[in-house]
């Protein structure tokens, strides 16, 4: 039987207050239907007694205290799934926007997911290559792992996940043959309608979108829709991945409009506020979006996230950045000064790190010489900017032979290796090739991150030579 309850007790807000419920969750979806007939929907996120607060989606304008009708639905919110998802675009609340007309759904989902049970996990092997040398070679992302990038404001986020949309490619048993069962689900928060724009298109015109599911969020959407943004595509993708078998690449951006839109909702309820404003929960919210990524013992599907997010003022110890790195296995960072002097992508390479790269690269997954090779970069960039910092101070002409050669070595290193085209798509052969060459500029005694070994087999120093005539 459905009970409707006629009337609210308050409207505050995005937020309405409705009296003596019964029988009533946390979370449970609720529709409203307003004298014109039109019906809104809400969850709700307060329960005081017999009182509840609902959160109406489509906000509260032209709702009325005395002739509202709300009628609880007995469930949270849930999203349709089918494999007929992909190639779809949807709204941040997880309705088709796309004009193709609703999905015929297998089955519906709970977005706040289930969590994965930790000894059902299995550890990330395997590697997703992304075509972009910085991150393969020197901060490889592994198959269920969570690796974030921490950009800045007016910086080429946007423009590096389009790329990332576009090459990324699962490998089998290290070759380059990009797997049938991956896809990509992308969910756009509080975007510009030009940036949705531009994320459509560079995925319709790549070819990309048929093997994409987006989710767009406009900045002038409502902020509950927001909060429901990343749960909705991490449902899909968990369906995608644990019941179709599918290795699933999820990209959240922007999760610093995903946290400000939970401050905002926080201070609407009148929660005390933490750390800059924001709930003392942000934590566990960021967790119960972050922890579901992963591989399951039994499925051969992962779920694989790169949340982007903006570091307010370039401050890495925000507390969206700063509790991001607490959870995930690594970060990749943007530099400024990179990007204002045109090199793209601006990673910048000594503060990024992948804590589960180690064992998902090497023999039978890259290349044998990945790891040393990567530590060998690595040390050496690390020795050009203590040689940058000593130049600062007495000059570059009073440096030594040495550290002239480490300079050299990184203007080159962050012109050939760092920075490439928006369209190039480097293997990883071609990427580790190029850190060898790169090498080639310093003399084999400096190389003590590498046995002896790999050096007989790829150290030439005539590769230095084609760096130098360019």
């Amino acid at each position: 039987m459905s009970v409707q309850f006629v009337g609210l007790k308050e409207i505050n807000g995005p937020l309405v207050v409705l009296d003596h419920v019964g029988d009533v969750g946390y979370e449970e979806m609720v529709e409203l239907a307003l004298e014109d007939g039109t019906v809104r929907t809400g969850r709700v996120v307060l329960l005081e007694g017999d009182r509840a607060v609902i959160q109406v989606f489509e906000g509260t304008r032209g709702l009325s205290l005395t002739n509202t009708r709300t009628r609880l639905l007995g469930h949270p919110m849930e999203m349709p799934l089918s494999p007929e998802v992909l190639g779809r675009v949807f709204s941040g609340s997880g309705r088709p926007i796309d004009g193709l007309g609703e999905i015929f759904a297998q089955k519906t989902a709970d977005v706040n997911g289930r969590p994965i049970n930790p000894v059902s996990r299995v550890y990330p092997r395997n590697y997703i290559r992304t075509g972009i040398s910085s991150i393969d070679c020197l901060t490889t992302l592994i198959r269920g792992q969570k690796l974030p990038i921490f950009s800045g404001s007016g910086m080429s986020h946007n423009k590096l996940a389009v790329q990332i949309v576009r090459q990324a490619r699962i490998t089998q048993e290290g070759s380059e043959d990009a797997a049938s069962n991956f896809c990509v689900v992308f969910a756009a928060m509080g975007v510009k309608n030009d940036v949705a724009d531009y994320f459509r298109a560079s995925f319709e015109e790549s070819g990309a979108a048929r093997n994409v599911v987006m989710f767009l969020n406009l900045s002038n959407d409502p902020i509950i829709e927001r909060i429901l943004t990343p749960r909705c595509a991490l449902t899909v993708a968990e369906y995608l991945a644990f019941e179709h078998n599918m290795h699933v690449l999820v990209i959240l951006t922007d999760m610093t409009s995903y946290a400000e839109a939970l401050r905002e909702f926080s201070s609407s309820k009148g929660e005390i506020p933490g750390r800059k404003g924001f709930p003392g929960y942000l934590y566990s919210d960021l967790a119960s979006i972050y922890e579901r990524a992963g591989i399951i013992k039994g499925s051969q599907g992962s779920v694989t996230q790169i949340p982007i997010l903006t570091m307010p003022n370039d401050d890495i110890t925000h507390p969206v950045p700063d509790l991001t790195g607490y959870m995930t296995e690594g970060q990749i960072v943007l530099d400024r000064g990179l990007d204002l002097m045109g090199t793209y992508p601006p990673v910048s390479v000594l503060p990024s790190l992948s804590r589960l790269m180690k064992d998902g690269i090497g023999k039978g997954y890259t290349r044998a010489d990945h790891s040393a090779l990567a530590n060998q970069l690595f040390a050496c960039y690390a020795r050009t900017q203590d040689a940058r910092s000593l130049a600062s101070v007495i000059g570059e002409e009073e440096l030594s032979p040495s550290d002239k050669l480490y300079l050299e070595f990184g203007r080159c290193f962050e012109k050939y290796f760092v920075g490439q085209g928006f369209g190039e798509d480097r293997t990883i052969q071609q990427t580790l090739d190029l850190g060898w060459k790169l090498l080639a500029l310093l003399p084999r005694e400096e190389l003590d991150r590498v046995d002896s070994q790999l050096l007989d087999q790829y150290y030439h120093p005539e590769n230095a030579q084609m760096f130098r005539e360019q």
